[in-house]
């Protein structure tokens, strides 16, 4: 390949190499690294291999700087490589020009992130990163594509000469590099053009050698050494000077992340320093990156971004990323499709152009050349009679169906040749998608190669020659796959539904798929159904792999646990599953018609089901509603965040009437209003098993909280009632609290949320002072001033069964929370009290404090975003000293500095019992982490430490790392936003890996 003859011609020709000022030859420095040093066997190997190279013509041997003969650079090369001379071996210069050999494994010009673009400048740009985002890290390319562009994070522009040079004159050169970008962008595209310009001097001139490797290839391999690894697949180059006593500067390309079958796991990855030793390939891999093998040796790595997140951001010292196509460059490449056509590459790009969505995926290479197709096609065969009413695409789903359409034979096709039908191209495709791979895995599971080769396989697959002297097959772009597959599932649905479950055991995709390849059929009609593309391209495929050698993790499992096996020979089918998760997933009301049959099976056994996040209107809410008359396996139905409305609500309710299994019932944002909290509440009255109900962001008011109330008085199964972010006000909390006073069920009352203030407060207090039941209040976010925290301290005092409250985000202040102080000195069953942004300062901080001496059963007391200080922290700390119960404790944001941080520090060395301390977004310094460390080297209970963003230094984080040496029980330390530094870091890493390998640090 094209690669592979660059790196031949890089290192077949050793000679003196110039300094950039012109200066005389530059010294090769020797570092001895005789641990690391490879097999002197395979310095002998590689002689013949090069002698046979002719790599340039006499003539333009004659002209160059090295030794005149191939003799002589055989030989200059290896004594470089075996270290022979210290001063007097010299690092191969770059050669002056290369040919131009072919990019493709056969010459072709194919690329294999998707069919070639346009030219490019000969030194691109990428985007210099701090990080990745949760967006790069958990979402699909088309999302990423579409969300980030046009509102670019900013980022600094680095060319690619400058990809391995500091940036400035005090950093030094990184040494583990990624590069990310989506599927399609260039990835391998930008490695391969990399590689020919450094062969020609033009990029990367400080290194004397590099070695491009894919994780296909590394795929092919179970276990490996890192001699073998260079051995096996750059046996021309063999001992390649890695880890010589006088090694040449050297450059590492591990291309394609995303493909290596085994994800890197840095965490239990065994430490290997020994380049003989066969170990797994991914750990091989980790243990390069680390630096245990080829410690001087820089390496990049390319990765889509949900996959580079597999790699420690300590470990990294520069992160790039590609950004494909510009403006210009889409036009330049559909223009270049369309050479001798202007006018139809105008149409396309106007096309391109009217849909904004569409146009910004077709920034990525691979896809503006499918686009690009598939418009054309569709332009090029034009309405006929009977496509008089076709559309330009405006979905995923058209799109890719036009394409689909034109790889079956719209284009080249013998005239009268009829189509197949989309069961029988999506039957051959199964059995094209299920051997994918490399040849000799097709051939070992019964397969034909040669069926990859001709048909609707060539239209989407291209083969290509590995190093490993394979043959492997891939489709030229991700999304191409996930289509297939897609249509795929279509053709089994129209058989028969269930057919898709029948493999319930495997992780396949969620069923999100159903928007995508419900109009993958080439029928236009269709085509039509399929949701929008501002729609589509957020919720409309998952990322998979059907290589089965290397399939990466499912992050959506619809069916966990589930199991759904088709009648053998007729009969009834059974349907058994623990839990049916459905969320966003775009169903519709016809969707609901189908399971609602499903549920009504006498022999169903499905128990728990969740439809979240969908597009269920009150006529699908009708249909579950029919089956609930008759189910008797489902005890939870999740119906939030969908828009079933009040008349969804009544049909559920009357169903509930008659129902006598189901347990949970969840109508969150529903906009079920009162008149549907009305008939909720009828069904309440009647309903004698219904025990968890969730009826929060509803819109409902005093009204619906009134004829709630009037239900529990009479209801005795209810045991958690969710009423939060609705507008019930004093009226309706009054209503609740008389409901309280004589039910004797409820244990779990959730009114965020609601506009209450201290009237409602003071009825729900006077109501405490006789229920017997609730366990945990919540009233965060309402209005609570000083005066209702009287009440309920009063309330407090009395009560005896109440284990939770909840007060984050009122109004209580000093005043208020000094009462509730006083009563928490009383009070014998209270454990969770969480008193969050309550403009709290240090004179409620020392009553609790005082308070906490006396009381033994809190276990749990949040005190985040109340300005306490050091004074409030020191009292606390004091009372650290005598309690016994507290485990948990939370002073996030609290205008903590040193003293006070000292101050808990003294009272960790003496406490046994607290598991929990909070201390983010403080000013504790290095003087409050050396008083914490020092308290960790004899504390034995504290398990989880947050110390992030408290301005630590790298001196602070040292003296977290001491104490981490000699601390056995902590299991979590946050020290995120510290600038520790890369020193700090290391030091941290180091007394983990040593001391405390079960602790987890985040830095």
């Amino acid at each position: 390949s094209g690669t592979t003859l660059a790196t031949q011609e890089r290192t077949a020709l050793p000679g003196p190499s110039r300094r950039p000022d012109g200066g005389g030859p530059r010294q090769v420095v020797t570092r001895h690294t005789a641990p690391q040093a490879l097999s002197s066997q395979l310095l002998a190997a590689i002689a013949d291999p090069m002698r046979k190279q002719e790599v340039r013509t006499g003539g333009e041997a004659g002209q160059g700087r090295g030794p005149g003969s191939p003799a002589g650079q055989v030989k200059a090369l290896v004594d470089l490589l075996a270290g022979k001379s210290s001063q007097g071996s010299q690092a191969p210069e770059p050669l002056d020009r290369v040919p131009q050999a072919p990019l493709g494994p056969h010459g072709d010009g194919r690329r294999k992130e998707g069919v070639p673009g346009p030219s490019r400048s000969p030194l691109p740009s990428l985007l210099l990163l701090e990080g990745l985002t949760d967006l790069q890290l958990r979402e699909h390319d088309f999302t990423q594509v579409e969300t980030t562009r046009g509102a670019w994070r900013p980022a600094r522009s680095l060319t690619l000469d400058r990809l391995f040079l500091p940036l400035s004159r005090v950093s030094i050169p990184p040494r583990i590099s990624i590069t990310i970008g989506v599927a399609g962008v260039g990835k391998t595209t930008l490695v391969r053009n990399f590689v020919q310009l450094w062969a020609r001097g033009q990029v990367a001139k400080d290194f004397s050698l590099v070695l491009p490797l894919t994780f296909r290839d590394l795929n092919t391999h179970e276990k490996l050494s890192a001699d073998r690894l260079v051995r096996s697949v750059f046996s021309h180059i063999g001992e390649s000077g890695l880890a010589a006593p006088a090694p040449p500067k050297t450059l590492l390309i591990l291309d394609g992340l995303d493909e290596c079958k085994t994800p890197l796991d840095f965490s239990n990855t065994v430490a290997c320093t020994d380049p003989k030793k066969e170990i797994q390939v991914d750990h091989l891999i980790t243990n390069i990156i680390r630096g245990n093998l080829f410690p001087e040796v820089s390496v990049w790595v390319t990765s889509r971004p949900s996959v580079a997140g597999q790699i420690p951001g300590g470990l990294v010292d520069r992160m790039t990323e590609i950004r494909g196509f510009d403006e210009e460059e889409i036009k330049a490449c559909l223009e270049e499709m369309f050479p001798e056509d202007h006018t139809l590459s105008d149409w396309v790009l106007r096309q391109v152009r009217a849909d904004r969505a569409l146009y910004l995926m077709c920034t990525v290479p691979a896809f503006c050349r499918i686009a690009g197709s598939a418009l054309g096609h569709l332009r090029h065969s034009g309405p006929g009679p009977q496509d008089a009413g076709q559309q330009t695409p405006r979905t995923l789903c058209e799109l890719y169906s036009w394409y689909f359409r034109m790889a079956l034979g719209g284009d080249g096709q013998e005239k009268g040749k009829v189509s197949p039908r989309i069961e029988q191209v999506a039957h051959s495709c199964r059995k094209m998608v299920g051997t994918l791979g490399r040849a000799r895995d097709l051939r070992a599971l019964g397969g034909d190669p040669a069926l990859l080769q001709r048909g609707l396989a060539s239209r989407f697959l291209q083969r290509e020659e590995t190093l490993a002297a394979s043959t492997a097959y891939c489709f030229t772009h991700l999304s191409l796959q996930e289509f297939v597959a897609a249509a795929y599932y279509y053709a089994a649905s129209r058989r028969a539904i269930f057919d898709l479950f029948a493999e319930g055991g495997v992780s396949w995709p969620r069923l999100g798929f159903l928007t995508h390849f419900r109009g993958a059929a080439p029928l236009p009609a269709s085509l039509a159904r399929a949701v929008p593309w501002q729609s589509s391209a957020r919720r409309r495929i998952t990322p998979i792999r059907v290589v089965p050698r290397a399939p990466p993790p499912c992050h959506w499992r619809p069916f966990a646990g589930a199991s759904f096996h088709p009648p053998a020979g007729g009969g009834t089918t059974h349907y058994r599953s623990a839990a049916c998760r459905l969320d966003n997933n775009q169903f519709q009301d016809p969707v609901m018609e189908l399971l609602g049959s499903v549920l009504s099976g006498k022999d169903c056994r499905i128990q728990r089901i969740s439809l979240a996040e969908n597009q269920i209107s009150n006529k699908g809410a009708k249909a579950l509603a029919r089956s609930l008359l008759v189910n008797r396996s489902l005890t939870a139905l999740d119906l939030r965040s969908n828009s079933i409305g009040p008349q969804g609500a009544k049909a559920l309710a009357d169903a509930l009437k008659i129902n006598r299994t189901l347990a949970f019932l969840s109508l969150q944002n529903n906009a079920i209003r009162d008149n549907g909290a009305r008939f909720v509440a009828e069904a309440l009255a009647a309903n004698r098993t219904l025990s968890v109900l969730h009826l929060q962001k509803n819109t409902i008011g005093p009204l619906g909280a009134q004829q709630t109330a009037d239900a529990l008085k009479q209801n005795r199964s209810l045991k958690e009632l969710i009423f939060s972010s609705n507008s019930i006000g004093d009226k309706g909390a009054e209503a609740l609290a008389k409901a309280l006073k004589v039910n004797q069920g409820l244990e779990s009352l959730d009114l965020q949320s609601n506009s209450i203030s201290d009237a409602g407060v003071a009825a729900l207090m006077g109501a405490l002072c006789t229920n017997q039941t609730l366990i945990s209040l919540n009233l965060r976010e309402n209005s609570i001033s000083s005066e209702g925290a009287r009440d309920l301290a009063q309330a407090l005092c009395s009560n005896s069964t109440l284990k939770n409250l909840d007060l984050t985000a009122n109004l209580l202040h000093d005043q208020g929370a000094q009462a509730i102080a006083l009563a928490v000195r009383e009070n014998r069953a209270l454990t969770s009290l969480h008193l969050q942004w309550n403009f709290i300062q240090a004179g409620a901080a020392k009553a609790l404090g005082q308070a906490l001496q006396f009381n033994q059963s809190l276990t749990s007391l949040d005190l985040q975003e109340n300005a306490i200080g050091d004074e409030g922290a020191s009292a606390l700390a004091s009372a650290l000293k005598a309690n016994t119960a507290l485990t948990a404790l939370y002073l996030q944001v609290a205008s903590i500095g040193a003293r006070g941080a000292q101050a808990l520090g003294d009272a960790l060395a003496v406490n046994r019992t607290l598991e929990i301390l909070d201390l983010r977004g403080n000013a504790i310094g290095v003087a409050g982490a050396k008083a914490l460390a020092n308290a960790l080297k004899v504390n034995s209970s504290l398990r989880r430490l947050n110390l992030q963003e408290n301005s630590l230094g790298m001196d602070g984080a040292i003296c977290v790392a001491t104490a981490l040496s000699g601390n056995h029980g902590l299991q979590h330390i946050n020290l995120q936003g510290n600038h520790i530094g890369e020193s700090g870091a290391r030091m941290i890493s180091e007394a983990i890996k040593t001391n405390a390998p079960s602790c987890t640090v985040e830095m």
